[in-house]
C-alpha cells in the first residue's frame, strides 16, 4: 500500500501578488504612486512639488532595487549600477523641471 503524501492547498485565486512577493513594500509602493497622483493634483505647479516627487521617485525606486530586484543579494558592481540609476533618475527629473528650457536646447538638434 502507497500512501500519497498531502495535497498542497490551491493557490489563492483572489491575491493580486505573487506567491512569495514581500507585502509590506508592494503596499508602500502603492501607497506612494498614490501619495504622487494626490500631490500632483492638490499641489500642481507648486515650485517644490518637483523636489517631492524627485524624493518619491527615489524611494520608489530603492525599494523596489531592494526587495524585488534584490540588490543586496547582487554583485557589487550590479549594486553599485542599481545605485547610481536610482540617484540619478531623480537627478535628472530635478534638472529638467527647473531648467527645462536649458537642457532641451543643449540636447536639440
Amino acid at each position: 500500500m502507497t500512501t500519497h503524501a498531502p495535497a498542497a492547498p490551491a493557490p489563492s485565486s483572489r491575491s493580486l501578488l505573487p506567491p512569495g512577493a514581500p507585502l509590506l513594500p508592494w503596499l508602500a509602493l502603492v501607497l506612494l504612486t498614490f501619495l504622487s497622483l494626490f500631490l500632483g493634483e492638490w499641489f500642481h505647479g507648486a515650485a517644490w512639488l518637483p523636489l517631492l516627487v524627485a524624493a518619491i521617485l527615489w524611494g520608489k525606486g530603492a525599494l523596489v532595487a531592494h526587495h524585488f530586484i534584490e540588490s543586496p543579494r547582487a554583485h557589487p558592481f550590479i549594486a553599485w549600477l542599481l545605485r547610481i540609476f536610482i540617484a540619478l533618475t531623480p537627478l535628472l527629473l530635478l534638472l529638467t523641471a527647473f531648467f527645462g528650457r536649458p537642457v532641451a536646447r543643449l540636447f536639440s538638434l
